[in-house]
């Protein structure tokens, strides 16, 4: 995904759940993990029941040293997906928040 582009249209006013989850997705990509965190806490906020910001924001949280708040979202995650009925999202959360206890 192209940073730059993505980021012009946040500048232009254009901010969305998809905008936010896109750019958090991209910057942890490029391992740029505070930004990822930046971008899909503001993705959570627009949807707190968005399965795969949980996903990546555990991920981000998680590559970036930061154990207790990655085991914090997954776990939340895992909630928000299983009510949900977001089973493959529940069932790889669990197992990323497994290899970090």
């Amino acid at each position: 995904m192209n940073i730059e582009l993505l980021e012009s249209m946040l500048n232009q006013g254009q901010d969305s759940l998809i905008l936010r989850f896109g750019l958090g997705q991209a910057f942890l990509k490029q391992k740029n993990y505070l930004s990822a965190i930046e971008h899909l806490l503001v993705a959570l906020e627009y949807d707190a029941k968005h399965s795969a910001a949980y996903k990546l924001l555990g991920k981000a949280y998680a590559q970036s040293g930061q154990t207790l708040q990655a085991i914090e979202i997954y776990q939340k995650g895992i909630l928000v997906a299983e009510q949900k009925g977001d089973i493959q999202a529940a069932k790889e959360m669990r197992v990323f928040l497994n290899r970090l206890k």
